[in-house]
């Protein structure tokens, strides 16, 4: 992986600017920089390197044999080889023995056709002087970041956020984004006029505007079209399977050594076991380990290493390091966070660098795929007709009771508010997927400054998301669990958990993460899955546990989810105490606009009076509200 730009000035862009965007995108290509700047200098193309394929001679900028485009790749293409030999054969060139250049010749030979034959998670700029325009395109779920801005007709791509801030962007508050959290729109952030290129959708910059064009879309089969799919239950289990299998194997590819996060859940333990039958070499599997035995899954991953082969690591991390390090993750993330997990994968990163890593396998994806997550199954529930009321509220309360560490913030009471029922307008039914995010919304709300905007207090982030989504064309029809997997691969799973839970903790230490359930076979796939089996009763992702079971020990294969978080203040003596006293007691959060300190200190200073099960909710409002202070601070915000 890497980090690019582009700008596209009146002015050109001056030398230092450029070299602080490079110099800020370092983290993310440490083995080499590149630029190209146009012949009148109003162009600049900016790319850092990682090096993973092609070692020696991959460097970008890259250039077409004409002369006329120009382009940088933030990312890896899987089956680039048969790509290449392809153009080979149509007389194409190549130079380098990177997997990048399949993106130029591809462009040379079908324009903005080009990213439907591109397979992997990439950001790529192409700048074609031909056409005096600038192509930004962004992979299928957007696993890659890609931001851009367009300031007095000026038009500037990037990575990160803070490469454009660098090269010359305002870094000013967008007071909807920031209120609006996981729920937000796709294309939304917390910084004003700063968007992203939504995930398989590529930018034209010309003339200084940018539009947007999708190439892609998870195509999900209506209810109708999925009672007439005459597959057994064995031969979706056996499509599923060779469509994973052939994604792990893809991610394999690399001149450097590939290894994995592991975790306890299914999704980490299945492609670790799959990606095991691939190769001889054990592959290296690191795990965080937590004091909390409530958060702890050291023993079922040690058991699951063993199992297929691989060897162990586990990486331990202390309430200390995540209160330590949470500053330096938010710096990374450029967002808001509302649970350490975001900082216990930077730390993850950090220490799996030092080993020498520059790969990993991991497991997101599978839970936006499938179901995983307990509000998923909750819809699901609510929409199985053979279900009898006592059946159903049987296996609800079943699944409460397994998801003691995390129920508060994953299954929140039901929100009644004017956002919730336009919601349930627009779909016909009210989804237990988008209330948790409401739950969120609502539970801050009381800690913000009485002096907001009252258009700020009013703004709907849910209803805004859905209202820029195609809801006839992609969810009309569908069953209510998969019009909710569709909502959420737009929404929280681009701009949360590929965020602060993926690319942006893994690349703040160099490393990328390659992500076997979100290449698009796989979501295709899992899309053509009945809804029975990804959710049967109350087991989640009944087709994986099936699809990857002779790689499973029994514990992973009979668990259900337990979803990926730290665990919540315990004590007085708490580090995280200390953290939030000092963030709630800087100048920072006097100076940012959003919340009241004399309500979030009064709210912290009640944390420990809140029941055990419940807290770790009420933390969330704290963290988000020392997100926005530490992001005041480093980004120097209006």
């Amino acid at each position: 992986m890497c980090g690019i730009f582009a700008t596209m000035t009146r002015q050109g862009l001056a030398p230092d600017r450029r070299d602080a965007a490079l110099k800020l995108l370092e983290h993310r290509g440490p083995d080499g920089t590149g630029t190209w700047t146009s012949h009148d200098g109003q162009w600049t193309l900016g790319h850092t390197r990682l090096s993973i394929i092609g070692l020696n001679n991959g460097t970008q900028p890259m250039t077409s044999p004409d002369g006329a485009v120009h382009m940088v790749v933030n990312g890896e293409f899987y089956g680039y080889r048969e790509i290449r030999e392809r153009l080979r054969a149509n007389g194409y060139r190549f130079t380098t023995d990177s997997d990048s250049e399949i993106a130029l010749h591809l462009y040379h030979e079908l324009g903005m056709e080009a990213p439907q034959h591109l397979r992997g998670e990439f950001a790529v700029i192409i700048a074609d002087e031909r056409q005096r325009a600038m192509f930004a395109i962004r992979d299928r779920f957007g696993v890659k970041p890609l931001y851009y801005a367009v300031v007095n007709g000026e038009v500037f791509f990037a990575s990160e956020i803070k490469a454009l801030l660098a090269l010359g962007v305002p870094a000013r508050w967008d007071l909807e984004g920031a209120i609006g959290g996981i729920g937000r729109s796709h294309e939304k952030t917390d910084f004003a006029g700063i968007s992203t290129v939504p995930p398989g959708c590529y930018a034209i910059a010309r003339d200084g505007a940018v539009r947007i064009y999708p190439y892609w879309d998870w195509e999900i089969p209506t209810a109708e079209e999925m009672r007439t799919d005459r597959r057994t239950e064995a031969e979706v289990v056996a499509d599923f399977r060779e469509a994973l299998r052939d994604s792990v194997r893809q991610r394999l590819v690399a001149d450097v050594e590939v290894a994995s996060y592991l975790s306890g859940g299914i999704d980490s333990c299945a492609v670790l076991g799959l990606a095991q039958q691939e190769t001889a070499r054990p592959i290296r599997a690191f795990t965080l380990t937590f004091e909390n035995p409530l958060y702890d899954e050291a023993r079922i991953a040690e058991a699951q290493a063993k199992h297929v082969g691989a060897t162990y690591h586990p990486i331990p991390i202390t309430g200390r390091e995540i209160a330590e390090a949470f500053g330096d993750a938010i710096w990374h993330a450029e967002t808001q966070m509302f649970n350490g997990h975001g900082v216990a994968k930077y730390l993850l990163s950090r220490a799996v660098r030092a080993a020498g890593i520059k790969v990993v396998f991991t497991g997101e994806g599978s839970d936006e795929m499938l179901g995983g997550y307990p509000y998923f199954r909750v819809d699901a529930l609510n929409d199985d007709a053979t279900l009898s009321a006592a059946e159903r509220s049987a296996q609800l309360d079943e699944m409460l009771g397994t998801n003691a560490a995390t129920r508060a913030f994953m299954l929140p009471e039901q929100v009644s508010s004017p956002e919730m029922q336009a919601i349930e307008r627009r779909l016909g039914w009210l989804p237990t997927t988008l209330n948790i995010s409401a739950a969120q919304t609502n539970s801050v709300a009381p800690l913000f400054r009485d002096d907001l905007p009252a258009w700020a207090l009013g703004y709907q982030p849910l209803v805004s998301a859905l209202d820029r989504l195609p809801l006839a064309q992609q969810i009309a029809g569908r069953d209510r669990l998969n019009q909710m997997l569709y909502v959420n691969a737009k929404t929280v799973m681009p701009n949360f958990i590929l965020n602060y839970l993926a690319d942006r903790m893994e690349m703040a230490h160099s490393i990328e993460g390659r992500v076997p359930f979100l290449d698009h076979h796989v979501a295709e796939a899992a899309a053509r899955v009945p809804v029975g089996m990804k959710v049967k009763g109350i087991r989640e992702k009944h087709v994986l546990r099936e699809a990857t079971k002779d790689v499973l020990i029994p514990e992973v294969y009979d668990r259900q989810k337990h979803p990926f978080t730290t665990p919540p203040t315990r004590n007085p003596d708490d580090p995280m105490l200390g953290f939030y006293r000092d963030t709630f007691a800087s100048q920072a959060a006097k100076d940012q606009p959003i919340y009241d300190m004399k309500k979030v200190t009064a709210a912290l200073d009640s944390l420990l009076d809140v029941p055990d099960d419940q807290r770790i909710a009420v933390e969330g409002g704290l963290q988000r509200a020392a997100s926005v202070v530490v992001m005041h601070q480093q980004f120097s915000m209006a």
